[in-house]
């Protein structure tokens, strides 16, 4: 047995020998091969890098216009109307066509003797129920002494009866003279009762005085409302047109004397078509208060005013198209209701805005713009209007970034480019933004610092609580984080 497990162990140690033997014969073959080859391996395919002009998008402000033309109107008017009927007593001084009046000037009077009248009974019936008033009250005071007094006779009746039953349970008494006082008893509590019946009686008239001299307060109130709309007088200052009414003559109830028109409060209305008018709304739908330039040429010489756009008209009406748009004048001197005028209508400032060549968008709205690795991507954004070879886009979501000017089939997204800046150096030299005023810690961080601060006995109190504070924030001033980690060494 001994024999068989030595050879059986020599015979593995020999194979061992053999394979190892092999294996480098195997590696130093490879090696020598290597060294002799003369091939190369082959290189990898380059990507191809396309050259394009970018530029950073800067949100900027627009003043496209829009010309229209449009009519001149008043924004306030006035018809003058007669409140009531009556003669015309008289007619102020210049009151006429074309005549200027002024605020509160006396225009037209008519007879106020029926006014009068009525205005001087109101205030006989407002005394009446006045005086009546004061006798309620009066008679409010007396029912409530006659009921105090009634209520002080129960009681001493009801002592009375006391007494009385107290007399006969003692035996000295009798039950006559306890019936007398019970019977006294009950006519002094009916008599109460009458006293607050009748004290109810007094508190009902003084109610119903009181309502009297309301209603006559109104009616006097009435009266000399009547007597004042004898007093026509003009509500503001402006200009008189259609002036009816004549000296002496007679006048109904609402009757129309003339029209007060302001010169000074002018408006515009001109219609736009629907295109011109969708680039007055913003992005919830609303009008734009857009400023406008209003001009009229008469003989050669202009006359201007501005405005800005106020209102659209709610329906499109029969027979038109588009929108009839409302914009309010300032300084609008020489103009009269009535003026055919040229309208220029300029959008307000929007922000977000920023004007690329036309090349630059394709017909979706797709830009491209640079990412990372100077790959290109692709970004839809909103064509608000074309301009000529230019485009005005709403640059919200391609802010500072940067997008290729010139589109071409060889651009695509994920295309790397090489890209060519206008101005890279003045933007590189740009001054870095200041470190934040304030920071905001971890946990961690902020359980550290507020470990050292109170382990710090040389530290005042009241400097320790005012850091406890600061480090409880939310934001944390740099200043103190910084002090604080030079002293502990972070």
């Amino acid at each position: 047995m001994r024999f068989l497990a030595r050879s059986l162990t020599g015979l593995f140690l020999a194979a061992m020998t053999v394979a190892l033997l092999a294996l480098a014969a195997s590696l130093i073959a490879g090696a020598v091969a290597e060294r002799l080859s003369t091939q190369r391996p082959g290189q990898p395919a380059r990507e191809r890098v396309f050259t394009a002009n970018v530029v950073t998008v800067t949100p900027g402000v627009l003043v496209p216009q829009t010309v229209a033309f449009g009519e001149i109107r008043s924004r306030r008017t006035l018809e003058l109307r007669a409140p009531r009927g009556g003669r015309v007593l008289e007619i102020a001084e210049g009151v006429e066509d074309g005549a200027t009046v002024t605020e509160g000037q006396v225009l037209v009077r008519l007879d106020p003797a029926d006014a009068t009248s009525a205005r001087d009974l109101a205030q006989a019936g407002l005394r009446e129920a006045e005086a009546e008033g004061r006798d309620a009250e009066r008679g409010l005071l007396l029912a409530r002494d006659d009921l105090a007094a009634a209520e002080a006779q129960a009681e001493l009746r009801g002592q009375a009866l006391t007494r009385q039953e107290d007399l006969q349970r003692r035996g000295v008494g009798s039950p006559a003279a306890v019936e007398t006082a019970a019977l006294a008893l009950s006519s002094a509590q009916q008599a109460v009762l009458s006293r607050r019946s009748a004290l109810a009686q007094a508190e009902a008239r003084v109610d119903q005085a009181a309502s009297n001299r309301s209603r006559a307060a109104i009616a006097l109130a009435e009266a000399e409302r009547a007597l004042e709309d004898t007093v026509i007088r003009a509500s503001f200052t402006g200009r008189l047109n259609g002036v009816s009414v004549v000296a002496g003559g007679l006048v109904g109830a609402n009757e129309r004397l003339a029209e007060l028109i302001d010169p000074d409060r002018l408006e515009v209305s001109f219609r736009l078509s629907t295109a011109q008018f969708s680039r007055l709304l913003d992005d919830a739908g609303g009008l734009i208060l857009a400023p406008v330039a209003v001009s009229l040429d008469v003989l050669g010489a202009e006359i201007a005013a501005t405005g800005r756009v106020e209102r659209v008209g709610a329906a499109v009406g029969e027979g038109a198209t588009g929108r009839l748009v409302y914009a309010s004048l300032e300084g609008a001197r020489g103009f009269r209701p009535g003026d055919f005028v040229t309208v220029a209508i300029s959008e307000p400032e929007v922000s977000g805005v920023a004007l690329l060549p036309a090349t630059a968008v394709d017909s979706a709205g797709g830009v491209l713009v640079l990412g990372a690795g100077d790959r290109l991507e692709v970004q839809v954004v909103p064509v608000l209007r074309r301009q000529g070879d230019d485009v005005i886009v709403d640059a919200s979501a391609i802010a500072g970034r940067e997008v290729v000017l010139e589109r071409s089939p060889l651009l695509g997204a994920g295309i790397r480019i090489n890209p060519i800046r206008p101005g890279a150096a003045e933007e590189a030299a740009a001054v870095a933004p200041a470190a934040p005023d304030t920071i905001t810690l971890t946990p961690e961080r902020r359980a550290g610092l507020i470990a050292m601060v109170e382990a710090n006995s040389r530290m005042p109190e009241e400097a320790k609580a005012r850091m406890l504070e600061q480090l409880a924030q939310e934001q944390v001033p740099a200043q103190v984080v910084a002090r604080l980690e030079s002293r502990m060494g972070g």
